[in-house]
């Protein structure tokens, strides 16, 4: 399997070239933008996050100290901003009593151990934990999301809803503990699924048509 997906990565990767994610400045505007981006599109995040800057807001201590009406009127543009602003509360509340505030010393832990901690912060699901381990802590945990699913189920893999921790596994026991694959890895499959492997997909142009089991046989496995 290991071999396997190498191979996929390296045919990802001679078509798209490097990609890395995350755009962001500094970590902790990862985490917040993990968060933000919950059930929307990235557009919507970057604006919110643009008038968290404009706010001077995007650092624990200031989105401690932020009333929760005012900072869900300030993230209004990444949707739900009620929840989301109850969401990002959370964190931070949970950040100051465990670490004081301090992403250094969070992801000083351990982070199998952290991992386990951040999935018991309210809001906080599986994809949000692993964005903020690997993309703001460089630590290597797999993200998965909607479009890994489709990708895997379509090659054959796996099934398309699998749970989302049989899914994770298979990069996590098949591929060596490296952050900057893991992170690769992820916006390749992310950008594939945008260009060839949509909800409708274009297998006749696909560069990876001729291993897909979706392509070969014209159904998901």
């Amino acid at each position: 399997m290991e071999k396997r997906l190498l191979a996929i990565f390296d045919m990802l990767l001679h078509q798209y070239g490097p990609l890395s994610w995350w755009p962001a400045d500094t970590p902790f505007e990862v985490c917040v933008g993990a968060i933000l981006t919950q059930n929307t599109n990235w557009g919507n995040v970057e604006k919110a996050i643009e008038k968290l800057k404009e706010e001077n807001l995007l650092s624990p201590k200031a989105l401690q100290e932020v009333p929760i009406g005012r900072l869900a009127e300030f993230i209004r543009p990444a949707g739900y901003f009620n929840v989301k602003s109850g969401r990002l509360k959370d964190f931070i509340d949970w950040l100051f009593r465990e670490y004081d505030g301090s992403l250094e010393r969070l992801f000083s832990e351990e982070w199998g151990q952290l991992r386990g901690k951040l999935l018991n912060v309210r809001g906080i699901g599986p994809e949000t934990a692993d964005s903020i381990l690997l993309y703001a802590g460089q630590k290597p945990s797999f993200v998965v999301d909607a479009y890994t699913k489709r990708f895997l189920s379509r090659l054959g893999l796996l099934r398309e809803y699998s749970p989302y921790e049989e899914v994770r596994a298979l990069f996590m026991e098949n591929l060596p503990a490296d952050v900057q694959l893991f992170n690769e890895y992820h916006a390749l499959i992310v950008q594939h699924c945008k260009e060839f492997c949509r909800k409708k997909p274009l297998c006749g142009q696909c560069p990876l048509h001729r291993i897909c089991e979706f392509s070969l046989y014209g159904n998901k496995p």
